[in-house]
């Protein structure tokens, strides 16, 4: 679904562990004992920076998950230790856009003892921004420990007894290395029952399906994948008609859509609606004028569905007419007034997309490579430039003259100086017509 509107897209382990446990997730290491907890934070690039670099639309999260919650109006006292002199962030709450309380709050540390009071308590994250550096931090008083579990530490068995132990704690986290999913409690206990090791390892398997074929291969410094992970949080409301959203930051679900986001089953073969959302996280700017913002993102949804062996959604057949997307489509060509934003339904307009991908080997990963490498700049009002970039970067990564393909076949409004950009690159003809190859 869109981004929201106004934003310029769119029991610790083991109540009765002895001694420390070394807890490492998502860039912080926490170490627990009786009576004391300390974080040891890693400094990344800041989330918009990360934007930039990969010239995307939205940025991801950079929030570094402590397991920790403050209750509402409770001093939290905690001590900073800048070991490389940089000093993290300290932020309270989660994120829900449509909700009362719309995002966490933000708190500037100082080194030595910093004492906070926030009205409405909530989950306790930092960021620390940089290349490597590291801080510290030690929490005094005014914070509890709340259920998390996380990927390759934590036993089943012990998420259960967390769970159990902390009834009163109503936020519960599930973390992984690239991925923070937040729940409240009621949510959480819907599906407690899952495989939560085998939840998270589907998290990061449809993450890295989207990060290959957004082309972060590493093969130079700015190819290589986001630092830090994605956020995924239950969030409390919904607009009528939307299913989930992403914005910068975060994924938003509601408790409706749990089922598929929170269980093995429903993420493996119904989970097309978070595969669309972490999509929007993946977007680059270059070639996504308004009128794509739905659809350039199935990009990364279809690439899931590959990866998980699910069959695509442009092969499903509609009752009425027999035909799937690819087949109605092609029904379409050559009528009289087509134009490829009005003419076509939204998977219809995933077809030709999907077209270059089958006719030009690692197509949408070197599109990524190239914009990356140039970071063509426009802004949200520049449509025309944008279908521009899209048919022109088109064709240098095909390596082929696609005028006929975007302007001829499917209608793109691709304007007169976006025609005569592709001419003067003085390209062959594609050896195949590529709206005519299918799945």
């Amino acid at each position: 679904m869109r981004t929201p509107a106004s934003l310029p897209r769119r029991s610790v382990l083991g109540a009765a562990a002895a001694g420390a446990v070394l807890i490492a997730g998502a860039g912080a290491g926490t170490a627990r004992a009786a009576g004391a907890c300390s974080v040891t934070l890693t400094a990344r690039p800041s989330a918009e920076s990360e934007r930039l670099r990969l010239a995307q639309a939205l940025r991801a999260s950079e929030f570094q998950p402590t397991g920790r919650y403050v209750p509402a109006a409770t001093e939290l006292r905690i001590e900073v230790l800048p070991f490389d002199d940089v000093l993290p962030t300290l932020w309270i709450g989660q994120w829900d856009y449509y909700g009362t309380l719309k995002e966490p709050r933000s708190y500037a540390l100082k080194a030595g003892t910093n004492r906070i009071t926030d009205p409405y308590g909530g989950p306790v994250y930092f960021s620390l921004e940089g290349a490597g550096e590291r801080a510290g931090v030690t929490f005094r008083s005014g914070s509890v420990p709340m259920p998390v579990f996380r990927l390759g530490q934590t036993e089943e068995a012990a998420f259960q007894r967390q769970l159990d132990a902390y009834p009163d704690v109503p936020v519960v986290e599930l973390v992984g290395p690239r991925s923070i999913v937040t729940l409240t409690r009621d949510g959480a206990l819907l599906y407690r029952d899952e495989d939560h090791a085998a939840l998270l390892r589907l998290l990061e398997q449809i993450i890295e399906a989207e990060s290959r074929i957004s082309g972060l291969d590493s093969s130079k410094p700015v190819h290589r994948p986001k630092a830090g992970g994605y956020h995924f949080t239950e969030v409390s409301v919904v607009p009528s008609g939307v299913g989930a959203y992403a914005t910068h930051g975060y994924n938003g679900f509601p408790r409706a859509y749990l089922d598929r986001a929170t269980t093995v089953s429903g993420l493996s073969t119904r989970g097309w609606g978070l595969y669309h959302e972490l999509g929007h996280l993946h977007q680059q700017m270059a070639y996504k004028p308004t009128g794509l913002t739905e659809v350039t993102v199935n990009i990364y949804s279809l690439a899931v569905q590959r990866a998980l062996g699910q069959t695509s959604n442009l092969l499903t057949v509609d009752p009425k007419t027999g035909l799937n997307y690819f087949q109605s489509a092609r029904t379409k060509f050559g009528t009289d007034g087509l134009t490829y934003e009005k003419s076509f339904g939204a998977y219809e307009k995933l077809v030709p997309l999907r077209q270059l991908e089958l006719a030009f080997d690692d197509f949408w990963p070197r599109m990524h490579r190239l914009v990356r490498e140039e970071n063509p700049q426009s802004d949200y009002t520049e449509t025309a430039k944008r279908y521009r970039a899209l048919a022109t970067y088109a064709s240098r990564v095909a390596g082929h003259d696609l005028t006929d393909f975007f302007v001829n076949t499917w209608a793109f409004p691709i304007d007169a100086e976006g025609r005569a950009e592709i001419a003067a690159l003085d390209l062959p003809q594609p050896p195949v017509d590529p709206s005519a190859l299918t799945d």
